[in-house]
This record gives C-alpha cells, structure tokens and sequence, in this order.
C-alpha cells in the first residue's frame, strides 16, 4: 500500500512538475512583431535598410532580456512593393502569425491598401518609412485608430521641398516630376499646395512610371517652359534616370525633392549627375550624438554595407527607432493585447531614446505623428553621399531636436 501510494504521489508531483514547466514555457512565448516592406526591387535598398535597422534593435532588447520577461520574435515578409502582396501578408501575419503588432511600409500605397486589415483586428501598426500624408489619416472616421507613424509625412516635406527652391535659393520657375503611384501624385499634390501658398506655379507638372527608363519627353517639357529646378517625388531608380536624362540633354538645374533622394540607388546610379541634389532627412549617417554614434558603429559592424555606406541611412534609423517606441509601449501597458498596447503609446510615460530624436510624448489620441516639421534638416549628396546641406545644421547636429506640436510650416493634412 505505501509503494501504492509514493507511486501516486511521485507521478502527481511529476505532473505538476510538467504543468509548471509548461506553464512557464507559454509564459516565455515570444512576443512576435511582424516586419513588412520591399526587400527586392526598387524600393529595397529602403526595405532592407529598415529591416536591418529593426534587427538591429530587437538583438539589443533581447540581449538585455527582452519585453515583459519575453524575448522579441520578428516575422518578416517581402511585399515587393506590391499593393496586393502587402494585404495577403497583412491577413498571414494577422491570422496564422498572430502578431502582436507590425513596423514596417515603405511605399504608401501598400500602406493604405494593407493596414486596414490591422485597424480591423485592433493590432497596432508603426509605419517607419511610408510618408504618405493620409498613411495616419486614413482611419479618421472611426472612434479608434491603431496607425501610428515615427517618419517624416508629406505634409511637412513638400513646404521643406518649396521653402528650399523658392524661398531659400530664389527659384521663380520651377517644374515638378513625380512617379504615378499613390506616394508619388500625392506628394505631388502637396507640393503643388505648397508652391499655391507661395503664389507660384508649377511651369511644368509631368509624371512617369515606377521602371521608366527615358525621362527625355518631360524634361524637354520642363526644359522648354524654362523652369530654373526640379522638384521631385519618386524613389531611386527613377531620380536617377531624372539626373541621367538631363545629362544626356546638356542641361543641369538642381534637383530637390523628397527625402527618397537619399537613396543609395539613386546616388550610384545617377553619379555625377546626382551631385548636390537636396532633399529633407529626419538622420544623416554621422555620428553626430552618442546613441547616432553607436548605432552607425553596431550597423556597419553587424551588416556591413559597402564602402560603409548604409544603402537608406533614414529608413535604417527610423526602423530601429520604431522597434523601441512599440517595446516602450508593450512595457507600459505590461501587455501584448492590442488596445493596450495603443493605449500606452498614446501616453507614453517614459522618453525613449532614439536615434532620430528623444521620444518625449510622440503621440496622444489625437495625434499618431511623432515626427514634427522642426525636427527634419536638409540634406545634399556630396561625393557620392548625403551630408548636411546647410554648415549651421552641422554645426548645432549634436543638439537633438524633439517633438514640438507647435512648430509651423506643414500642411493641414486632408482627413
């Protein structure tokens, strides 16, 4: 009878034994975050930077042991910049991954065509590159919104674009060239609202597609209305072909456009032809605070990018900085349950540093912006990368400049 019953009551204990066990297994889950953005293609030199950028910060949390005694999992899909491809991957990482939330979108139009899904499951999302003014607008209608966005919108760049021609170097003429995806008619249309509030016309306003590769047809039209600068909204290979063509037609005028112009696939594919072309940057790769100085130093040292170049400095730093407000959050709301973790990033208690800027209060209810107009500086590819256009915005680099809800100068975005 007693061998019966310490029988018993070792296997009870060994059940017990195994319940704990797997109890703290379920409880050591890790908290998957879903990663999308193109990674092939001619938006990739953006994608892969900011995925490489979020790696880069998830290996740091986990290293100095993880979020809520979890370890960060990041589920990582290509949506080639395709519209269609970002919903199916918004309906996996929902419904198969189970995300607890998604960074990433590059191009807008994969951003207003995917992130409904995610409104609808109540998952937040944190678009680190995609600038697209009605990317955190588009869900303005309903009591709750779960976009969130740590890049610098249209409506702040556009007024930059037209105060950098206009104002600035006292362009009269200017002509606008732009792709026709949805980031680049409307970013176009900002700038048009941008240079209506100047008192100025576009004396040419032509468009062209994503893999054109002969932009002679609207030069020559921008050519002949004598315009004085190009602004611009597309992505690399294409600027390229803008800085190639006016090359091959012996007419140079500045280019200065969106921050796309930073580029690494525009910068070597244009060469020369790309030189002192302008553009907003919310981070130039320089070392110019100690948080910018180590995660440049941890970047080239885990990936190691040619000529020590990273390919997209700011979707890089903008990516990882988004990994940190979102593990901020699901530290505060001690949860990875969607409203909760929204919630804490609408009120955000403790500053996070980052490497575009010290995230005092990013966001509140009504506002998902955490970028402001005061913080982006001009940038201008010199020999073959992006420096500091203006000396005084190097000189004052190692001030880091915050949030200010006050500052004037964007758009009022269309809701």
């Amino acid at each position: 009878m007693k061998f019966h019953f310490a029988k018993l009551a070792s296997r009870i204990a060994l059940s017990a034994a195994v319940l704990s066990l797997s109890g703290l297994a379920l409880a050591a889950d890790p908290i998957k975050i879903g990663v999308s953005g193109p990674f092939t293609g001619g938006s990739s030199s953006m994608g892969v930077s900011m995925r490489d950028g979020v790696k880069l910060a998830v290996d740091e949390i986990n290293k100095s042991g993880g979020v809520i005694g979890r370890q960060l999992q990041i589920i990582e899909r290509d949506d080639e910049a395709k519209n269609e491809r970002g919903v199916q991957i918004a309906q996996e990482l929902i419904n198969k991954e189970k995300v607890a939330a998604t960074v990433g979108f590059i191009n807008t139009g994969v951003a207003l065509a995917s992130q409904r899904f995610y409104q609808e499951a109540k998952i937040p999302v944190m678009n680190n590159v995609a600038t697209g003014s009605l990317v955190t607008h588009q869900f303005d209608d309903q009591p709750e919104n779960y976009i969130f966005r740590n890049a610098a919108h249209d409506s702040i760049q556009a007024p930059m674009i037209v105060e950098e021609a206009i104002v600035k170097r006292g362009f009269k003429k200017v002509a606008i060239l732009s792709d026709s995806t949805n980031y680049g008619q409307l970013g176009r249309a900002d700038l048009e609202k941008a240079l209506e509030l100047k008192g100025i016309k576009a004396v040419a306003v032509e468009k062209f597609n994503v893999k054109d590769v002969d932009m002679t047809a609207q030069l020559l039209k921008a050519k002949e209305a004598g315009a004085e600068a190009i602004l611009t909204y597309a992505i690399g290979p294409e600027l390229a072909q803008i800085a190639n063509g006016m090359t091959k037609l012996g007419w140079k005028v500045p280019m200065v456009g969106s921050w796309t112009l930073s580029m690494a696939n525009f910068i070597d594919n244009a060469g020369p032809g790309g030189e002192g072309a302008r553009m907003p940057q919310t981070f130039i790769q320089a070392p110019t605070t100690p948080k910018r100085q180590s995660f440049i130093i941890n970047y080239l040292k885990t990936f190691n990018p040619k000529n020590g170049r990273i390919d997209s400095p700011v979707s890089a730093a903008q990516g990882y900085d988004s990994i940190y407000l979102l593990a901020a959050a699901i530290k505060q709301a001690n949860s990875t349950d969607g409203p909760k973790i929204k919630a804490a990033l609408e009120d955000l208690k403790t500053p996070v540093d980052g490497v575009v800027t010290t995230y005092k209060t990013p966001f509140t209810a009504k506002d998902h912006e955490a970028i402001t107009v005061n913080i982006p500086v001009f940038g201008e590819v010199k020999n073959g990368k992006v420096d500091y256009a203006y000396p005084e915005d190097q000189k004052k680099a190692s001030e880091v400049r915050v949030k200010d809800a006050n500052a004037k100068g964007a758009l009022t975005i269309k809701k």
